[in-house]
């Protein structure tokens, strides 16, 4: 059976992101609903992020910051043999601790 892909997109890093839809919709229902329809928006940080930062957790981790008027759109992936997958994404105040690898 072949999954079914919600969205695909080349980052910021040069990296292909991809999640399916069935990752998307637990991403959306159950961990943030405030992402719901907002696919635009994520794939948006990933291509046109302020900031992107390496997790101090794990070095293949990135977190893509797209600042919107009063917060920013996070958008967790990770990165794996020139591609990567989303973990997920969430609207934050703050951006996290960790290695800015890239910057506006």
């Amino acid at each position: 059976m072949e999954l079914e892909i919600e969205f695909k997109v080349k980052s910021k890093l040069g990296k292909l992101i991809s999640t399916t839809r069935g990752y998307w919709k637990i991403i959306t229902e159950i961990k943030h609903p405030t992402i719901k329809g907002k696919q635009k928006l994520v794939m948006q940080a990933l291509v046109d992020s302020g900031i992107i930062k390496r997790s101090s957790k794990d070095r293949d981790v990135y977190l893509y910051y797209h600042k919107l008027a009063d917060k920013f759109l996070c958008v967790v992936t990770k990165h794996e043999n020139g591609t990567g997958f989303l973990i997920t994404a969430y609207f934050t105040s703050r951006i996290k601790e960790g290695d800015i690898v890239w910057t506006k």
